[in-house]
Formats: C-alpha cells, structure tokens, sequence
C-alpha cells in the first residue's frame, strides 16, 4: 500500500469545486449534528521570525442511517499551516504555506500527503459559497470581492457554482493584482475594477484581506447584501466596521474560532459584540435547524420545506475562520479523484513495501 503525493497543481486538478462545496456542506452538517471530532486550533506563535504555526486536526462521519452505503463515507487528517509574514520580501516564499495530511480513520494508514495551500483556497471558497447559497438573495446575480489576493479567485470560482453571477466588481490598493485579476476572468463575467463601496453594494461581498483596521462601513453595503468577511484568520484582525456588524445577521463557522480570531473578535472582546448578537452558527442553517434567507438553500432540508424557508433578511455576515473538517472533508475529495485518474506520485512512506 502505498502514500499517494499530491502537489499544488495535482490539487488544483482534482478538487472538482462542485464536489468541494457538496463536502463542505457535508462537513458543516457533520459538526452540527456531532458527528465531527475537531480539536481547538493550536498556535505555536514565532515572533523572532515574525511569524507563528497552526495544527488542524479532524475527524469526520457525514454516515447516517438514511445514507445508502455507497454514498457514506468518514476521513481524518490534519494540516500544518503556517504565517510568516517577511517570506515574500526576505526569502522569496510565500507567506503561507500548507501541508495536509489525509489518512484512513480505520486503519491510520497516511493516504495522501496534498499542498496545503491550494486545499485551503478551495474549501475556503466552497465555506463561502455554501454560506452565500443559504444566506444571499435567491436571485443574486453580482459579486464584489474586496481583495485581489489569492483567495480572490476561488472566492468567484465558488460562489458562481451556487449563484448566477454575472457581474463581478474588485476592489484592491493594488492595481496590478486587480488587472491579473480581471484579466483571469473577463472572458467569463463582466467584471471591473470599483471602489470599496461599489464592490459592496453588490448582491455578495466577499472581503479577503487581512486588515485590522475596518474598510467597509454600514454605507458600504446595500440594504440585503450578504457579506463573506473572510479575511481575518488571527486576534486583531477586523475587515467590518463594528456598526455594520451591530446591524447584520451575524452567522458563524465555529464559536471558540470566531470570538478568537474571525471577524467578531475585535468587538466582541471589546464588549461591543456579545453572543446575543450571533444569530447561529452555519451547520445549523445548513441542516435546517434554523432559518437562512427566504427561498434561499440547495440542502435536503429546504427541499423538503424546512424551517429556512421563513427566512432572515436584510445585511447577512458569514463570519468565517476555516474549520479542519473542511480541510479534511476537501481532501477526501482530491485523494478520490486522483486516485481514481491516476494523478500524482505514489511512493512507500513507510517501507512496507515487499
């Protein structure tokens, strides 16, 4: 048996975002129900090198009884991330890099060693789509992205799986991240360049930047605007104004990582945001447990007329940190599909080959 090597590009090829966004949402509906074991994130913090270490373990089973036996399935891994802020200027490194390790739950055996990075942009995408589909406008059909960086892309690559977009406006300080923006997708949207405002009077608003000074206000969004804040990712980090959130619908991924370190954590550590202010996290909107937007949600149990259907409105904020168990469950789906076709290096990682 043998260890299946996936690099950044075999990632790419294989996490089909249809897929991704089907085991997200599966990931999400395993931690609501308990069926998900993930520790805490750990940080092992490096300020001699201006930068720290996170471990991310997880443990997920989407089985239920009602789940025909082929389409059941549980995964365990764990992925070492780091931040360290001076690579690109003094290394010529990224400033973030990942390693996810993929291994069978039963046996422990290491499946798949993947890139790290590449995983995270793309569950990091399926997080906001599977919010933007329960919690955006039915009808939605333009996007704003604050934040030309990176996960700019798969933040349109995804929520266009689950909304009609059609137009899309970027905004970025820096103009040539959003020309090599535009002209990665111009030929697929009508997408331009825009203010912060513009891009937040758009129907979603996907904000990727890891400031920690707010840059959209309460006038920067209209009046049902659904915002992915997805930026911050550590304590001080803060992309809305405290006044906008007050006013919104505040949606989670996970309690302890929000009020630590996603976008509430500011104000809530200030006392300005308390739990009174959180209206659910998003596993419970996903299985149905609570209401997202009116007519909004591709899950089983708004098919079936569940409770969303009564609906939230007006300014939604999906405030999310990034969970293990959608790296994990993101993994899964990498490993099956390049398995199956054959794609990247098989080795012996543990010498028990005869």
């Amino acid at each position: 048996m043998q260890t299946l090597l996936l690099n950044a590009d075999d990632v790419d090829e294989n996490a089909r975002m249809d897929r991704v966004i089907d085991a997200v949402r599966g990931a999400f509906t395993a931690y609501e129900r308990g069926n998900a074991k993930m520790p805490a994130k750990s940080y092992i913090d490096l300020p001699e090198y201006n930068g720290d270490f996170r471990s991310m373990p997880a443990y997920l089973d989407v089985r239920t009884e009602d789940t025909a036996e082929d389409d059941g399935w549980d995964a365990a891994g764990i992925k070492w991330v780091n931040v360290h802020t001076d690579n690109p200027a003094d290394h010529d490194l990224p400033t973030v890099m990942g390693t996810m390790i993929y291994s069978d739950p039963e046996t422990a055996f290491p499946l798949a060693i993947l890139d790290g990075t590449t995983l995270t942009m793309k569950r990091t995408g399926a997080a906001a789509a599977v919010a933007t589909d329960e919690l955006a406008v039915p009808d939605a059909t333009s996007l704003g992205i604050v934040g030309a960086g990176v996960q700019s892309y798969t933040q349109l690559e995804a929520i266009a799986a689950v909304r009609d977009i059609e137009e899309v406006v970027v905004s970025d300080l820096d103009e040539e991240r959003v020309a090599d923006f535009i002209d990665a997708f111009d030929d697929r949207f009508d997408v331009r360049a825009g203010s912060v405002s513009e891009a937040g009077h758009c129907d979603v608003l996907s904000t990727v930047t890891p400031v920690e000074e707010p840059i959209v206000g309460p006038g920067d969004v209209g009046d049902h605007t659904h915002v992915n804040a997805m930026g911050a990712d550590a304590a001080g980090k803060h992309e809305l104004a405290d006044g906008l959130l007050s006013d919104a619908t505040i949606v989670i991924d996970d309690h302890e990582q929000c009020t630590h370190s996603g976008e509430i954590n500011v104000p809530y550590a200030a006392g300005n945001l308390t739990d009174d202010d959180i209206y659910g996290e998003i596993g419970e909107i996903v299985v149905g447990n609570r209401p997202g937007r009116a007519g909004a949600g591709s899950g089983s149990d708004a098919a079936a007329g569940g409770t969303r259907n009564a609906g939230v409105d007006g300014v939604t904020v999906f405030d999310s940190t990034g969970l293990a168990i959608q790296d994990v469950a993101a993994a899964r789906v990498v490993y099956e599909q390049a398995d199956a076709d054959g794609n990247g290096y098989p080795f012996d990682l543990l010498g028990l080959a005869e």
